[in-house]
């Protein structure tokens, strides 16, 4: 039964890891999806140079430095490989995208944007209050679990206190919603009585994350440490329904006997 409800909504996340064009795993290439492009030149044969779209050159460029930076973090990625696995030049990088930090930026603000757009769509309001917060929860476990490459941009961020999520002028306009989305949930769960009231809604979310991050961040450790492949997909499962008993058991009203 659990396995059935795991892959029934599993999809939906998987949407967001991947609703951009050319948005790719770090454990594979960019999916840069179907173009075609017009006036295009083979320049072996011709010896011209090939015209390039521009809207294209960008996303392969933003798809190649989303792979450098979650694989081998901000220190570690190197405009050369992002150029060359690309297939454009390093001036061509540079007239789109500033600089290598200017590229870890927005490889960063896409990354944070990709979840609340999923947020938004788990439409919430047209949920009972403890259905929309197993769903909150079982997206943002997915999300973790469904892109590890998000789990190494925060690791890589933290690592430098945040200092590009800083320079973000969106960021804070960009959790905002999500906030309020939460406060929202909390409230009509308490006017049908079935949550409590004294639930801050910045504190609930940091939970919520922390249920899913902790483990998956640190998978293979416990996985030594207690003698347990922990990332098999049952105990995966079971983990998720343990964060939702958790996170609803939490928000119930209890009644003293």
């Amino acid at each position: 039964m659990r396995a059935h409800r795991f892959r029934d909504s599993i999809e939906h996340s998987r949407r967001h890891a991947h609703s951009q064009t050319g948005s790719p795993g770090c454990n594979g290439g960019a999916q840069t999806g179907s173009v075609k492009m017009t006036g295009v030149v083979d320049k072996r044969s011709s010896g011209m140079v090939r015209k390039r779209n521009p809207d294209l050159t960008k996303r392969e460029i933003l798809a190649a430095a989303h792979k450098e930076f979650c694989e081998r973090g901000f220190d570690g990625a190197r405009v050369d490989r992002i150029a060359a696995s690309a297939g454009a030049n390093k001036r061509l990088l540079y007239h789109y995208f500033g600089n290598k930090e200017d590229l870890y930026r927005q490889v960063l603000s896409d990354a944070y944007r990709t979840i609340r757009a999923g947020e938004r769509e788990l439409s919430l309001d047209q949920f009972p209050p403890e259905e929309a917060m197993d769903r909150l929860v079982r997206f943002t476990f997915r999300h973790f679990q469904q892109n590890p490459w998000f789990i190494r941009l925060l690791t890589t961020e933290n690592m430098h206190h945040a200092r590009i999520l800083k320079t973000l002028p969106e960021i804070k306009d960009l959790h905002s919603p999500l906030v309020a989305q939460i406060r929202t949930l909390i409230e009509r769960g308490a006017r049908a009585g079935v949550f409590r009231k004294d639930v801050d809604p910045v504190q609930l979310y940091i939970s919520i994350a922390a249920l899913g991050y902790f483990y998956l961040s640190n998978i293979y450790t416990l996985s030594t440490i207690f003698d347990t492949d922990l990332s098999h997909i049952t105990l995966i499962q079971e983990r998720e329904a343990h964060a939702v008993a958790m996170v609803l058991d939490y928000l119930r009203t209890h009644t003293d006997t």
